[in-house]
């Protein structure tokens, strides 16, 4: 079993989002018995809570179902129990260091895997408009297919 947990600030639109996509791409391959997806956010603005109502909509647009998601903290144990630790953004990346205590070579930038992009950051649509969710959709559809190449190759699945 590979285990995949995607990280954002919040956990209620970039990691939600990455981690709905990925279930769906890993589903369309026949893979769900193999690989484990989770999300959480650096810090604990919303436990307990779905997705923001955008982040839906714009996953719902590409056949995307995110409503039974809900939002947790990540936790130091989470670098012992996950393959790959995908941070979204520079300072996400950098919470992420200080919480795993050491034990951070699980950890990268998501955008490492991504093909059709020159972005190195998922920009955090908060504050922004629908578009913005838009943009990091495309950003982790290419991500996500990038990651699922490199656990294939990697783990002989």
């Amino acid at each position: 079993m590979v285990n995949v947990l995607f990280i954002c600030m919040g956990n209620i639109c970039r990691s939600p989002t990455a981690e709905g996509y990925f279930r769906h791409i890993v589903k369309e391959a026949g893979l769900t018995d193999k690989i484990k997806i989770d999300s959480a956010g650096t810090h604990a603005y919303h436990i307990g809570s779905p997705p923001d109502h955008r982040a839906q909509a714009a996953a719902s647009k590409r056949g995307i179902d995110l409503s039974s998601l809900r939002g947790r903290k990540v936790e130091n144990k989470d670098f012992n129990n996950f393959d790959y630790v995908l941070g979204m953004d520079n300072s996400n990346h950098s919470d992420l260091q200080e919480v795993a205590g050491g034990n951070a070579e699980n950890l990268f930038m998501f955008l490492e895997f991504a093909n059709n992009f020159s972005e190195t950051e998922v920009p955090d649509p908060y504050y922004g408009g629908d578009q913005g969710f838009e943009h990091v959709l495309d950003l982790i559809e290419d991500a996500s297919r990038g990651l699922l190449n490199d656990i294939k190759e990697k783990h002989r699945i």
